[in-house]
């Protein structure tokens, strides 16, 4: 059996890397909650489902995506029938990008508590397509800001 290959830094430290399906696993998670906040809204269902996809966020931005609760699923449910991952890569962009999820989702939060709808119907949509495009097409936005901002505050 051969090591995956790190698309990190060789010397980090443990815990940094991250299987890179386990954020699109979350992430195809997450599309789910959302497309049903969008799909409730305005109402108290989609109020609950807002709150708890903010707490997801929250967790994986802030303790790190193992503390995420879609973090545990994957590693508990799923990644044990899948074959080793081929690479590693650091956790910093995907948990930026849940940062910023929970910047979206608390927005829409606020508004939809407000009764601005439209704001709160915006904010969910904006994080859904981020969401979706990770899901659907391994694509994570949140990761490509973290690493521009990355490059452009590196000079």
């Amino acid at each position: 059996m051969t090591e995956p290959q790190v698309s990190a830094s060789q010397g980090q430290a443990p815990g940094t890397l991250v299987d890179p399906r386990g954020p699109r696993f979350g992430a195809i998670l997450t599309t789910i909650v959302l497309a049903l906040v969008l799909l409730t809204a305005p109402s108290t269902v989609a109020t609950v489902l807002l709150v708890f996809q903010a707490l997801v966020f929250a967790l994986g931005a802030f303790l790190g995506l193992r503390a995420a609760p879609y973090g545990w699923l994957y590693r508990t449910l799923v990644r044990p029938r899948l074959g080793p991952p081929s690479e590693l890569e650091e956790q910093a962009p995907p948990r930026f990008a849940q940062a910023v999820g929970f910047g979206f989702a608390a927005v829409a939060l606020a508004a939809a508590l407000l009764g601005w709808t439209a704001v709160s119907i915006a904010a969910v949509a904006m994080a859904l397509v981020a969401a979706f495009l990770n899901a659907a097409f391994g694509y994570c936005l949140g990761c490509e800001m973290y690493l521009l901002i990355r490059r452009a505050t590196a000079r």
